[in-house]
Parts: structure tokens; sequence; C-alpha cells
């Protein structure tokens, strides 16, 4: 199988709609570990922008897999 499509078919997506997926989520944790660092030099600022994006990821990414899509190897899916 296309390596570029392989892991995408696992998880129930297209190689576009993985881009998108994986884009959005890589691009939030960097934000968000921006923000933590800033945090750990000023504690006043982003007290809570961490936590909260990394249950908001957690609950995007539980939400997704095979199951809803109807095939796919959830397990070997590499999430």
């Amino acid at each position: 199988m296309n390596p570029f499509t392989q892991h995408p078919h696992a998880v129930g997506e297209s190689y576009r709609q993985h881009l998108g997926v994986a884009t959005s989520f890589g691009f939030t944790m960097i934000l968000a570990g921006l923000a933590s660092v800033i945090h750990g030099l000023c504690p006043w600022l982003f007290q809570t922008t961490g936590s909260r994006t990394v249950k908001r990821l957690y609950n995007r990414l539980t939400g997704r897999g095979p199951a809803e899509a109807g095939y796919g190897d959830w397990e070997g899916a590499g999430v």
C-alpha cells in the first residue's frame, strides 16, 4: 500500500483529511507549548492554557478512528 495513504486509511481518513487533522494538532501543540513556556517565565499569564489544550486535544483524538469510519486497524494505527 502507498505510504502516503496507509496510515491515514488505518485511522479512517483520506490523505488530505489526515493532513488537515495532523496539521491542526501540530500547530495547536506548538502554540500551547509556547504559552506554557511563557507561563513558566510569567506565572500569571496563560495559567490554564496548557492543561485546557491537552484536554481538548485528548477529547478530539479519542473521538476519532475506524469505529466511526467503519474500517481500519485502530490498534496498529500509531495513535
